[in-house]
């Protein structure tokens, strides 16, 4: 269960609730979880607009994707498609997709076991496994 924060100046992206949609969605998709409510509602994309952010050479155009998952959640492949195609999703989810597709960094990070808030409980892996099965189970 995901969450996708982006940072960028404002205005950088024309329909940004789209924009946090879609996010959310790629990461589902790649992560290749059910598609359960569990999954569809606990998955979300926040879009952060900042109205400071600089690199050393005084440069503000930069978009800043950190991607938080639990532990292991992605393999070496999909750690490298997620990067490759939210990289293009956010880039062309600007208003200059040429100025941005270069300047865009995604970070991917593990929550630590144990360390998945989710209604109050902070969720082991094993327990966010076994919730999604008894979500299933259900259907």
């Amino acid at each position: 269960m995901p969450m996708i924060d982006i940072y960028a100046k404002p205005n950088t992206f024309a329909e940004p609730q789209k924009l946090a949609q879609a996010t959310a969605q790629l990461v589902m998709t790649i992560e290749a979880v059910p598609n359960i409510a569990m999954f569809r509602q606990n998955t979300a994309g926040f879009i952060h607009e900042n109205t400071i952010m600089s690199n050393v050479d005084g440069d503000d155009d930069y978009i800043r994707v950190q991607v938080l998952t639990n532990v292991d959640a992605l393999s070496r492949e999909q750690q490298l498609a997620l990067t490759s195609q939210m990289t293009d999703l956010v880039a062309n989810a600007t208003t200059d997709p040429d100025i941005y597709r270069n300047k865009i960094w995604v970070l991917l990070t593990q929550a630590v076991a144990g360390g998945w808030g989710l209604a109050g409980h902070a969720h082991t892996n094993e327990e966010l496994v076994a919730a999604a099965r008894a979500e299933i189970a259900k259907a």
